[in-house]
């Protein structure tokens, strides 16, 4: 499974990306945010990674411009 980030752009068009990164700074809504989490156990590296994802929803949240 992939990280799947689905957004409403500036143009009411619905855009999908998977790679965090590739989301662009300002768009109108967030439709679906869902991480790749891998099966545990987890390593500490995996854990710090996971723990950052809430984070990241509430900056996208912030970005809306809708």
């Amino acid at each position: 499974m992939a990280h799947e980030f689905v957004i409403i752009d500036e143009n009411n068009k619905q855009q999908t990306y998977t790679r965090w990164e590739d989301i662009p700074p300002t768009f109108r809504n967030v439709v679906k945010f869902i991480p790749e989490v891998p099966e545990g156990p987890h390593t500490a590296e995996e854990h710090a990674e996971i723990e950052q994802w809430n984070g990241r929803l509430q900056m996208l949240v912030e970005r809306e411009t809708n």
